[in-house]
């Protein structure tokens, strides 16, 4: 072992040449001698210090850079949903005003059409009374015209035999003058019905012309509103996808949260209820109403798995930047005993005190310290889930209280069976832990 050691120092002389660390007292004067391979050996440890402080540095820098992308990325993804679920509202209250204007347009106009075949339809029979009088009078003037030729005749077989006396001829011509004066009022009766015959078809054949452009008006109208109905319903249906996946990942059936929510206490917004117009029966299958109704039945829909996403734990229980995952769901080697064991959660380390948020609507079920867990608080959620977050340094909520998603129910810490601090979130479906990632990433893909 000397020779080894001689020959070592006898290697490193050239390049670590030995050294004197002298030591003065008042009295005496010490020194230290510092060989090769001392010195090498000191480097070295020094070197391997450096290194690993250079190596834990980068580590702790990539978490936090790591945890920041996640939390920005969900602080996008959120913002992103939140602004085209706005964007959907403010085209669905614009589509909404449109289609009441345009029925209102649609109800003019159909009150126009109506006055207008009203008016129509006396035009005619004002034709036909007028066009019954034409007969009558023609009638009369014929018979009139029969009686004045008959009375010519006469007169002039008078005229002719007459030998004595002068009474008959002028009898005769006093007939024939009033019959030629009923002729010519006749004539004038006639040709007023005529005028006013001929006028009754003009204002009709106007009526009819403005009747047919108010249809074709109406028409336009109604291909108008299809288009826009067809527009909101493919939105809403664009919209209504990814949160019925989001609860289908989670194995909660989209009618559970339908169900959920509409037995609550939560009342259907005023411009979500149906339209109700007709008062004769059911609406046609395409008419305006039902379409707008469909719509605001998809709305109405959307609103409420808003409401439900709510009561599901989606989101991540802290959003500090100065936190990072530590261990996973499954089995693992656990820290205190070394055994393998299930872990049931999700542990993320962090500072201690760090905000621990509710991660969906609920009810505290528990409050307190209970075992291993040490400082743990219990959420009771809809639909047969709870979540457990433990190792608390402080709880901030009591047992029974309702709280909200992002309401701080504590502080991170290191209480129970811990070797550090840090949090231990699990999520459990009918008192069976789940993992809690197929939440969280199920929530990322809507908010």
């Amino acid at each position: 072992m000397q020779r080894l050691t001689d020959r070592l120092n006898a290697r490193l002389e050239r390049v670590l040449p030995e050294q004197r660390l002298f030591l003065r007292s008042d009295t005496v004067t010490r020194y230290v001698r510092l060989r090769p391979l001392t010195q090498a050996t000191a480097l070295a440890g020094g070197g391997a210090l450096l290194a690993w402080s250079i190596i834990a540095t980068s580590i702790l820098l990539m978490d936090a850079i790591g945890s920041g992308n996640l939390r920005d990325q969900a602080a996008r993804e959120q913002a992103n949903y939140e602004l085209r679920l706005n964007t959907v509202a403010a085209e669905r209250d614009r589509r909404a005003k449109e289609a009441e204007a345009a029925q209102e347009r649609f109800a003019q106009a159909m009150e126009q059409v109506s006055d207008m075949q009203l008016a129509l339809l006396r035009s005619e029979e004002r034709r036909m009374e007028l066009e019954t009088g034409i007969e009558s009078i023609q009638r009369t003037l014929q018979r009139s015209v029969r009686e004045r030729d008959a009375a010519r005749a006469q007169l002039v077989v008078q005229a002719r035999g007459a030998t004595d006396g002068e009474l008959q001829p002028i009898n005769a011509s006093l007939r024939t003058r009033d019959a030629e004066e009923t002729l010519d009022f006749l004539k004038d009766a006639l040709d007023s019905t005529a005028s006013g015959r001929d006028l009754a078809e003009h204002v009709a054949d106007q009526y009819r012309q403005q009747a047919e452009h108010m249809a074709m008006q109406a028409r336009l109208m109604t291909e108008r509103n299809n288009r826009i109905f067809t527009q909101l319903e493919e939105a809403i249906e664009l919209a209504m996808e990814p949160m019925e996946r989001m609860f289908r990942n989670v194995n909660v059936q989209p009618q559970q949260i339908l169900n959920a929510v509409r037995s609550g206490a939560q009342a259907t917004p005023p411009a979500l209820r149906p339209i109700a117009v007709s008062t004769q029966g059911t609406l046609a299958p395409d008419s305006i109403e039902m379409r707008a109704n469909g719509v605001l039945e998809g709305l109405e829909r959307l609103n409420r798995f808003r409401i439900g996403a709510a009561r599901v734990p989606l989101t991540r229980p802290l959003v500090a930047g100065n936190v990072r995952q530590t261990s996973g769901f499954g089995p693992r080697r656990h820290p205190l005993t070394g055994r393998t064991r299930m872990h049931n959660g999700l542990d993320w380390a962090g500072p201690r005190g760090t905000p621990i948020l509710a991660t969906a609507d609920g009810r505290v079920k528990h409050a307190g310290r209970r075992g291993g867990y040490g400082n743990l608080v219990i959420i009771e959620h809809d639909f047969g889930i709870e979540t457990y977050y433990a190792h608390l340094n402080s709880i901030d909520v009591r047992q029974g209280q309702r709280v909200s998603r992002g309401d701080r129910i504590g502080g991170m810490g290191t209480t129970g069976a811990s070797t550090g601090v840090h949090l231990h979130y699990e999520v459990r479906v009918g008192g069976t832990p789940v993992n809690p990632i197929t939440y969280i990433r199920a929530g990322q893909n809507v908010f």
